[in-house]
């Protein structure tokens, strides 16, 4: 008999489980509740897995900067990997997956030719070796 009382942070487990067995229940839905300021803070779209140590929970400042922007695109293609790890048919979050992928490639590719190299990989076309020039990427330097 399954409990089905649970709440959406709670997976449903038989009510006789053996004792010593590691069961991790599977995420129901791929419905993001948070806003994307949110999600980002919080490190997850899915409010089931947001479960924050000791209840603290990151403020990221309000001002947008091209790294942050990246950031965040990569933190979308990293959540949706882990959704798909356990939803492989969810057709819709694989097209949004792959439409998230290229705006990130396109993003970091920006980055990276006006800022500097982001990524190792950045560096396979590098006139020279500029891995640590100024600014660091987490440097904010006001423009203009």
């Amino acid at each position: 008999m399954e409990n089905t009382e649970c709440t959406y942070k709670q997976g449903a487990l038989p009510a006789c489980s053996p004792l010593g067995l590691a069961s991790m229940p599977m995420q129901g839905s791929s419905q993001p509740a948070y806003s994307n300021e949110e999600a980002l803070s919080r490190g997850t779209l899915f409010p089931g897995l947001d479960l924050p140590f000791m209840n603290i929970v990151n403020k990221m400042p309000a001002n947008t900067t091209p790294l942050r922007e990246l950031m965040a695109l990569d933190f979308v293609c990293n959540e949706l990997a882990l959704y798909l790890d356990t939803h492989k048919d969810d057709t819709e979050a694989f097209k949004t997956y792959q439409s998230v992928l290229k705006l990130y490639e396109e993003g970091r590719n920006n980055y990276a030719a006006k800022y500097g190299p982001i990524q190792r990989s950045d560096m396979a076309y590098a006139p020279n070796f500029n891995w640590l020039g100024e600014p660091w990427p987490w440097d904010y330097v006001k423009e203009g």
